[in-house]
Order: structure tokens, then sequence, then C-alpha cells
């Protein structure tokens, strides 16, 4: 095959490497931040994104209005900004971000009440957020909440339609498994059967840029931190992250970057970088497995490079990524590396992988604690305050 035949490996993405060869690292705010944007090769941004909003519709106490944006490279972004009905004060701003879940063919959707969810989105509540919708329910208790598609998930997936021949051997391979099933794969299954093959050649491309997948999904959520900070009727002296899974690694990286970041929540994603040897390796993504990340320290010890942040760190007892002993471990390092301070809080739940209406409860708790959503808010009978 030669090369005016043979599919792009980056369809979709053709302009990344340029733009990573012609951006800076992004710049943190402390020299300690900026050894993991080093690390991670966070690119710098471009500037505040323009938004556009397509749509907003209030249902059910909630108004949500769907928003997208240009960033500096790849497909357009799609994110939803969802607040209390009818709030009318400053609200303190969360940033909601969605989990790995081995569904890259939605993204953000999976957090947020919509009139027309894709059922992917639907299974993907059902099966590991208890049925809830993370960032809806969020935004009831008193917050602004911008819940986005990171890159390579959603809105910002790669174009895998004509699939690179790596990824569409495997992929040829998985659909003659499913006819000899009798399986009938939706066009959701199809593609995420074919991104999940695909990821290795994402990040063999980004480490070729001198980058890493986390850090391409770091610029995405610096670029929406900016957004939601920026947004009117948002208080960016109170600024929050929550994420469960890939979306817990994501929560914690960011609240290291950046520094507006006030409250962290890191539900089933903490262990140690050696629990994971040997036999839990390949139940991970290259979102927490960058090469080189470890010579900085430990998973847990990342969070001492975020300057401001408060952390809720949830884990489950019978979570089939995490050894058991990795995550007391991770809980016990935590303890002694945030001793004498309230910046660490650690919670043990029974049950496996799946972020719990019971884990989302205290998870609002912390963030309505930390970020005081009912302290200058006029609207007080919006927040779940008596």
């Amino acid at each position: 095959m030669d090369e005016a035949t043979r599919p792009s490996a980056i369809a979709g993405y053709e302009d990344w490497p340029a733009y990573v060869r012609s951006h800076p690292r992004h710049t943190a705010p402390a020299p300690r931040a900026q050894e993991l944007a080093d690390a991670l090769g966070v690119p710098a941004a471009s500037g505040l994104p323009e938004v556009t909003v397509h749509w907003e519709e209030t249902y059910d106490g909630a108004t949500t209005s769907e928003l997208s944006w240009q960033l500096g490279f790849g497909p357009r972004t799609t994110g939803w900004l969802v607040r209390p009905a009818g709030s009318s004060g400053s609200l303190p701003g969360v940033l909601a971000l969605h989990c790995h879940g081995g569904n890259k063919f939605g993204g953000a959707d999976r957090l947020v009440e919509l009139p027309a969810n894709h059922p992917s989105a639907a299974a993907a509540r059902a099966g590991l957020y208890d049925g809830r919708a993370l960032a809806t329910d969020i935004a009831r208790r008193g917050f602004a909440v911008l819940a986005h598609d990171s890159f390579a998930w959603g809105s910002r997936k790669f174009d895998l339609s004509i699939p690179p021949w790596r990824t569409a051997s495997a992929l040829e391979a998985r659909r003659a498994l499913w006819r000899q099933d009798g399986v009938v794969p939706s066009e959701a299954d199809d593609y995420n059967a074919a991104a999940g093959f695909h990821e290795d050649t994402v990040a063999k491309t980004a480490g070729l840029l001198g980058t890493s997948l986390a850090g391409m999904v770091a610029y995405d959520d610096l670029a929406a931190l900016d957004i939601l900070a920026a947004m009117p009727g948002v208080d960016s002296s109170r600024l929050g992250c929550i994420g469960f899974s890939g979306g817990g690694g994501r929560s914690l990286v960011l609240a290291a970057l950046d520094s507006r970041v006030r409250a962290s929540v890191v539900a089933c994603m903490m262990t140690t970088f050696e629990s994971l040897l040997p036999a839990y390796l390949d139940a991970h993504s290259w979102l927490l497995q960058t090469p080189g990340l470890w010579k900085l320290g430990d998973w847990p010890e990342l969070t001492t490079r975020a300057a401001t942040s408060t952390f809720l760190v949830q884990y489950a007892l019978a979570d089939q990524l995490f050894p058991e002993d990795g995550m007391r471990r991770a809980h016990g390092m935590l303890e002694s590396l945030h001793a004498g301070t309230a910046r660490y809080t650690g919670s043990f739940w029974s049950g496996g992988h799946v972020f719990t209406s019971a884990m989302q409860d205290e998870a609002l708790d912390f963030l309505a604690a930390t970020l005081e959503p009912s302290a200058t808010d006029p609207d007080q009978h919006l927040l779940g305050t008596p």
C-alpha cells in the first residue's frame, strides 16, 4: 500500500502535529507543577476559545445549555453548561470530567441529562454511575457545571471510518467474533472496538510529538476550565473538579496544573504505581500510564504538586482495576503527605469499579462544604438548603 492510499493514522487530527510543534509547554503556577506539565507534555493554550451556544432548555430544576468551541487543532469540542434553574447569583463552578469507560464514541453526554442522549450514554450511566447524571445532579446543588468532551472522546474523537491498518486488522478480528456469535454491533460498539485498538496509535503519535495522551487530555481540560471561569455568573475564585475512574485521574492532574482549582474529587482512581506490577497493567489505559511519570514520584504524591486544592479520594474495595493493598498504601501515603492539614479526605466503599449513588452524594457534600455554594448566592431555595 503506497502513501497515497494508506489511511491516515490520525484522521481528523492531521493538524495536531503542527500545533504541538509550534506551541510551547503549558505554564504552570509553580515549579513542581511545571515539572508535571513538562512530563505530560501539555501544550500551551492559544487563547480563550470563542464559545457558541446552540440551545438552552430548563427541566427538573436545571437549565442546560449546549456549547461548542474550537481549540487549536482537531474537531470542534461539544460541552454542556448546567446551572440551577432560575439562579441569579454568583455560583461556584465545577468541571465534571467524564471517565474513559472504554466508550470513546460518547464523552460528557454520559454526565448530563439531555433530551436525546445517545443510547451509549445511558448505558454508561447505568453501568458506571448508578444511572445518575452526575453533572446535572451537581448543578441542582447550586453549582455552575461544565461537562465537555475531551481529546479523543465524543465530538473530539478520531475519524476511524477508514481505520489505519493495525486498527483495521484488529477490528476485523473483533467483527469476525461478533459474526460467529450472532452479534450485530451498534455504531457505538463498532467505533469503541476500533478506538480501543487505536489508543496505542494515539499514544505513539503523542510520544513522537513529545507529549502524551494524558497531556493532550489535560490541554482540553485546561481550556474548559478557562471557559468555565469566564462564564457570566461563575465565581472564578470558587472552582472545583470531579471525576470517576479516568475522570478521577484528570481531576488530580488538573488540580496540580491550575491553582484556581480549590476542590478535587478523585473517585476510583488512586493506587501506587508499584501495585500495578505485574498483574494490573492491562487494566488501565494510557491516561494513567504516561512513560516516565513515575520519575516525579508515585501517583499519590502528585497531589502535593497542587498548590491550593483540597482532595476527596474515594476507594472501592472490590475495584477490579486496583488491588486493595495498593489502594490502602496510597491512602496511607496521602494521610502522611497531608498530615496536619485538612487537604485530604479518603473514604473506602464496598463494591467494584462503580461511582455509586452514595459515593456521589458524599462527593457533592464535599464540593458544597469546600466551595460553599450558598455562601453568597441569594437563591438559597435552589441549593438544597432549608
